[in-house]
């Protein structure tokens, strides 16, 4: 990398040097190593090499990593380098002032009606604030950056890039929306609202990378200028007013479903319960996933809801299953209008609906012989219909998946912390009523399929190992199941994993350290 980067000190324009850094800080980011911070072990190691480097190359890297590193602490060893070099009388390059020192001008949204994805156009001018252009600012020409947030994805971001051509670029998306396409949409937004927007899509991101849901950004534009957008990011000001709401309240979201089932596009549903069911997912997907929007339908919301987020979130019962697709078409009948959509998009909407449902109906599985367990047992483990929280409490409460408990199901109902604490005291001691053996219901040749966690239980172990259970069972936080998974892919035990989670989460000091704790796993 420091033989690429002897490329940097040919350049003249700061954002050609911005551009080239930020590529190269890219090419680890969203790669996972296990146990390992890759960030740290890859941004902070050609930090130190290029101080030991001791040559241009080196701090022109150097220069760049001090404003555009993705850390506070990897931007601090950077600038501490480069100004060790530069006191050793080592050749600065021609940008180095001017690096860092673009500020916002304006920020736009771009779209279309059906509000799948938005792009955020921020441009950004180097100069000083009175106008004047730098001398070492190339050009002193506008740039912009612009992010797509992809929405029925969770609101991550998709695509990044930079453009110089920013007249013609504002002037296309103005022709667009004026007329040249009836579904395209442009505004203007306030530097606020834009960091706000920005904030949360990769925040969104970070936590889908962290999660292992699937999102690649490997080898990609997004990777590539990564670094550009956090640093081009923390130039925009901060507004508290401008931060996104959180999703609505159980009580809204129940005060919506209730207007459409009583509303006459509902009228034709025969079978109210499922029908109540049906709408309930179909407003948390809008509310949680997709920016508390339940009202907004588009083809591509139908697909990702029908064929992506339901099969691997939610178990339908068979009349539920039966009943989706035409509450789903109802419900676009109904919000379709209300979210501003023309009957055009939503007869659109409708025929990707109709087009999905096959797959839908072919394809949804049966989750209860997926997991070899019996439909009670999974709808004992999920109430919620959270099909992504099934392997974390199966892991968390495995008693359940046997026939042991089936004539004590309410004793033993993992969904109330009493029934918690009563299957984590059997689990742990291998009895219910009291950590001694005895003869009673449960101390037969269950006892030693049972063998507690910790061969040293004792009450203060089992405290601990509720507190561990109640996080496994919320998902609090999303990086403690990450951490079981992988500690179990390297041949771990149950009980080992469980010992050294619950060593993680009581030696910590907070939730953040929790958090760093469990990535260090």
């Amino acid at each position: 990398m420091l033989r690429a980067a002897r490329s940097f000190l040919a350049m003249r324009d700061p954002l050609d040097a911005e551009v080239g850094v930020s590529k190269m800080l890219g090419s680890w980011w969203g790669r996972r190593m296990p146990g390992v911070d890759v960030d740290r072990l890859f941004g902070e190691g050609l930090v130190a090499h290029a101080a030991e480097s001791g040559t241009p190359a080196g701090l022109a890297l150097l220069t760049g990593i001090a404003v555009l590193g993705t850390s506070v602490h990897q931007r601090e060893l950077a600038e501490k380098g480069a100004a060790a070099l530069a006191e050793r009388g080592t050749n600065r390059p021609v940008w180095a002032d001017a690096l860092g020192r673009a500020r916002p001008v304006a920020a736009y949204t771009s779209g279309n009606r059906f509000g799948d994805t938005d792009d955020v156009i921020c441009v950004f001018r180097y100069g000083a604030e009175d106008g004047r252009d730098d001398p070492a600012a190339g050009d002193g020409a506008d740039h912009a950056l612009i992010a797509v947030i992809d929405h029925n994805s969770g609101g991550v971001l998709r695509d990044c890039w930079v453009s110089t051509k920013v007249d013609r670029l504002l002037a296309h998306c103005r022709a667009q929306a004026d007329g040249a396409d009836p579904m395209a949409t442009f505004s203007t937004i306030r530097l606020e609202r834009a960091r706000a927007l920005l904030d949360s899509a990769l925040d969104s991101t970070d936590r889908a990378l962290a999660n292992g849901t699937g999102l690649s950004v490997a080898d990609s534009s997004l990777a590539a200028h990564n670094a550009l957008l956090r640093s081009r990011l923390r130039s925009l000001p901060r507004d508290p007013r401008e931060q996104l709401r959180p999703p609505r309240s159980r009580d809204r979201r129940a005060m919506l479903a209730a207007r459409f089932l009583a509303s006459d596009a509902a009228a034709d549903l025969s079978d109210s319960y499922a029908a109540s069911r049906c709408v309930d997912h179909i407003i948390a997907y809008g509310c949680d996933v997709d920016g508390d929007r339940p009202l907004r339908v588009s083809p591509r919301k139908v697909e990702a809801f029908l064929l992506r987020w339901l099969p691997r979130r939610v178990i339908l019962l068979p009349e539920e299953h039966e009943a989706m697709p035409h509450v789903l078409a109802a419900w676009i009948r109904w919000a379709g209008p209300r979210h501003g959509l023309p009957e055009v998009a939503v007869n659109a909407t409708l025929d990707a609906l109709w087009e999905a449902t096959s797959a839908f109906t072919t394809s949804y599985p049966d989750m209860a012989s997926s997991f070899g367990l019996r439909q009670e047992v999974v709808r004992r483990l999920i109430p919620d219909g959270d099909l992504s929280a099934l392997p974390r409490r199966m892991f968390a409460f495995p008693l359940l998946a046997g026939d042991l408990l089936e004539e004590s199901a309410e004793e033993f109902d993992p969904a109330t912390r009493e029934g918690r604490r009563a299957l984590l005291r059997l689990d742990h001691f291998g009895e219910y009523h009291a950590p001694v053996k005895h003869k009673g219901k449960h101390s037969t040749h269950h006892a030693d399929a049972l063998a507690a966690a910790d061969p040293a239980a004792t009450e203060e172990a089992l405290d601990a190992h509720e507190r561990l259970a109640e996080r496994l069972w919320k998902g609090d936080p999303p990086e403690l199941w990450s951490a079981a998974e992988r500690l179990l892919d390297r041949g771990q035990t149950r009980p080992a994993v469980l010992r050294t989670l619950m060593g993680v989460v009581e030696d910590a000091d907070g939730e953040d350290d929790v958090a760093a704790r469990l990535a260090d796993l």
